[in-house]
């Protein structure tokens, strides 16, 4: 079984290499707020406008980011959607995967955090989910590994003695400028991690998971449309859209739903982590809204998503929000 440190220095190593290749990224400095005017704001104030200039080392920490994604949808209210049930969110460190392990949370479920080995992000989630009065466990560990996934899985089927949703959300991103920038390592580290990662997952949770379970991945609008510099990584999430509909055909007659949301830009370490800091002050932008989406923005999708009272009539789907219109 792979040690998730080990895992983590070998994708610092890539970007390192990436970053050679691109010239210095060095820190630049904390954008401005300015084109905030041009960003759609349909609900809840968003930040808008140029964003930090900043480059983290991967796989990213939150903690580390100069300004803070959102994600407690302070607007949002839990109805008891969830009630009673276990939820299991990969990368639900950070990022979308924090933002939906706490709006599970605080429609009454239990949730397990599967995270690399970003420590200090996962305890801070685990410390607002039992904020939200559940209980939370958190598991270290690579979802490469199909032993790490179904001991996990066992682990916290043992604690809690059920499971009923899956969020395949954990991934890795490195752009390129080139076919020929992408090693057999490389595209071995995106694919294993971005779609190998949600087949043990998933093969690992069928078992537990009964009528009325609920399977959700997360995917791309790069699966969707495709994007020139992050070739591996669309192909992976083109292949999680159809992943998620094929096993969505698989598992109707046992009651189980699988869908899909497929993100555009969202302000997460992800990003930061991949992009230079001159084009992550910029991220974003070229949506319609003019900004990125928050974590918040789409963490309820996930809600509707996971729960047979939402969304017992749908299977098989591919929810795209993504900032832009028609998109």
């Amino acid at each position: 079984m792979a040690n998730q440190d080990d895992v983590a220095n070998k994708q610092k190593a890539i970007q390192n290499r990436q970053d050679q290749l691109d010239g210095s990224m060095q820190k630049g400095d904390q954008g401005s707020s300015s084109g905030g005017d041009q960003a759609a704001q349909t609900g809840v104030q968003q930040p808008s406008g140029d964003f930090p200039a900043q480059h983290l080392a991967k796989p990213g920490l939150e903690a580390q980011m100069e300004l803070k994604p959102k994600f407690m949808a302070e607007g949002y209210k839990g109805s008891g959607k969830l009630a009673g049930q276990v939820a299991i969110v990969t990368g639900g460190d950070s990022g979308i995967g924090r933002a939906v392990a706490i709006l599970f949370a605080r429609e009454g479920a239990d949730v397990a955090i599967l995270y690399l080995n970003e420590h200090e992000d996962a305890a801070e989630t685990q410390r607002y989910i039992e904020a939200e009065g559940q209980q939370c466990v958190t598991v270290a560990g690579d979802v490469k590994d199909m032993e790490f996934c179904q001991q996990a899985v066992d682990q916290i089927v043992a604690k809690f003695g059920r499971l009923d949703v899956l969020v395949n959300n954990a991934a890795f991103q490195e752009h390129a400028e080139s076919l020929l920038d992408l090693t057999e390592d490389r595209f071995d580290e995106t694919m294993r991690t971005n779609i190998y990662g949600y087949f043990h997952m998933a093969k690992a949770c069928l078992p537990y998971m009964k009528r009325g379970g609920a399977i959700v991945n997360t995917g791309s609008v790069t699966g969707l449309k495709g994007s020139k510099k992050l070739l591996d990584y669309s192909t992976t999430k083109g292949a999680i859209h159809a992943f998620t509909m094929s096993l969505a055909a698989n598992l109707l007659d046992k009651g189980i739903r699988v869908n899909c949301v497929a993100p555009g830009p969202v302000w997460t370490p992800l990003n930061p982590a991949d992009q230079s800091p001159e084009d992550i002050a910029k991220f974003g932008q070229a949506t319609t809204f003019g900004r990125p989406a928050q974590p918040e923005e789409l963490s309820p999708a996930y809600v509707y998503l996971a729960s047979s009272v939402c969304s017992g009539y749908v299977t098989g789907v591919v929810l795209p929000i993504t900032g832009s219109v028609g998109e």
